[in-house]
């Protein structure tokens, strides 16, 4: 086996050093506060069992066998891409492999040489990656700040004729868990005629009364230009899809590469995401249970006076800010021997001096549970300050 580079080396000892290193672990045991297993879907054997009822009716059990171009477009797409439009109240829905293809794949293919993207700084790594292959010039803008969201606008409102402008954020953003406001951003970009992109991964089968996501809680769906839905987090599948017009799916069959030139998802994992949508629309309790978790949560951060160290969040994300890589990692070994899993988030995965603890709260969790893991951690602030 050949050596490293040096020049790697350097990097992988330089991440060592900054006791930033990663590296896979077996799952961890304990109280789940760190998956994004919402809703409880990934564990339902009533999804699992659907799944596998629709697979075997549609006689997909199995490998896809190629790119959904050549033999891969199993029958199962256009029927969930028909499932997803009614249900998310699109024109159409296009299917990824995962929410990383869909965003890599949208953005090198969708705006063009000549265009201005404007996005949320704090928008998603597959967002950024996929910016850096595309041809438009991108710019971004200070999290949640609508007025350097404005400044941006204003300063490229005065484009070159045939140049397009695209606004990018995301409705639930993963690592402070906090939303923006949508409702003021569509309005700038229908005052500035931009077109509209986001991301609502973390707001999937979350947000909303049914968890059809934040764009369609506040009725902005005529307004926004793509949505990006991801169904590896809340709908306990694998995953994603565009929701879009007619015309811009076309155009994504034709010129998007991450579609083209990929292996289409197996007909099995298409069923799931088709059973998981089914629960979805019909369960009462799941999200229910959810979003009566969350209030508990935040009343219980007040309880133990953490609430100067969490950021603010309606969503089933709460992060809690403990600076230093090394300190982090020590809470959450902390949390880890007192039986709950929270994972720590480090730099440069967030910017240094925000490190965080990830709260990730689920259906299944109970009050004890979350109260708890709060002592616990409440604890742990009070003997390391």
């Amino acid at each position: 086996m050949q050596k490293l580079p040096l020049k790697l080396e350097k990097r992988l000892q330089k991440r060592i050093e900054d006791n930033s290193f990663r590296k896979l672990l077996p799952s961890a045991n304990g109280v789940d506060f760190f998956s994004n297993d919402y809703i409880g879907f990934s564990r339902s054997r009533l999804i699992t069992d659907n799944a596998l009822k629709i697979s075997q009716q549609s006689g997909g059990l199995n490998g896809s066998t190629g790119s959904r171009l050549l033999s891969g477009n199993h029958s199962l797409f256009k029927i969930l891409e028909n499932q997803l439009s009614s249900f998310h109240n699109s024109q159409a829905a296009l299917i990824f492999n995962s929410g990383y293809d869909a965003n890599i794949g949208f953005f090198s293919a969708v705006p063009q040489k000549g265009d201005i993207i404007i996005y949320d700084e704090y928008s998603h790594a597959s967002i950024r990656d996929g910016l850096k292959m595309s041809l438009a010039n991108n710019f971004k803008f200070r999290h949640n700040d609508l007025e350097d969201l404005e400044s941006k606008l204003i300063r490229f409102s005065s484009k070159k004729p045939g140049s397009v402008i695209y606004i990018v954020t995301e409705s639930v953003f993963s690592m402070d868990g906090d939303m923006p406001d949508l409702i003021k951003i569509a309005e700038l970009a229908e005052e500035y005629d931009a077109r509209l992109i986001i991301d609502e991964a973390h707001a999937t089968g979350v947000i909303g009364e049914k968890g059809q996501g934040l764009v369609q809680e506040l009725i902005l769906e005529s307004k926004v230009f793509a949505r990006i839905h991801t169904f590896g987090k809340a709908m306990g599948c694998h995953g994603a899809a565009i929701l879009c017009s007619n015309k811009l799916k076309e155009y994504l069959v034709n010129f998007c590469r991450s579609f083209i030139y990929t292996t289409a998802l197996s007909p099995h994992s298409v069923a799931a995401i088709s059973a998981a949508y089914r629960f979805l629309d019909s369960d009462k309790d799941s999200l229910k249970n959810l979003k009566e978790n969350i209030k508990y949560f935040k009343l219980e951060v007040q309880k133990y006076n953490l609430q100067d160290i969490f950021i603010e969040s309606d969503s089933a994300i709460h992060a809690c800010i403990i600076s230093g890589n090394t300190r982090v990692k020590l809470a959450a070994s902390d949390l880890a021997d007192n039986g709950f899993v929270v994972k720590a988030i480090l730099a440069p995965t967030v910017p240094s001096g925000s490190e965080r603890l990830r709260f990730c709260l689920h259906s299944y969790n109970s009050k004890h549970e979350i109260s708890e893991v709060l002592k616990v951690l409440g604890n742990f602030v009070a003997n390391n300050k």
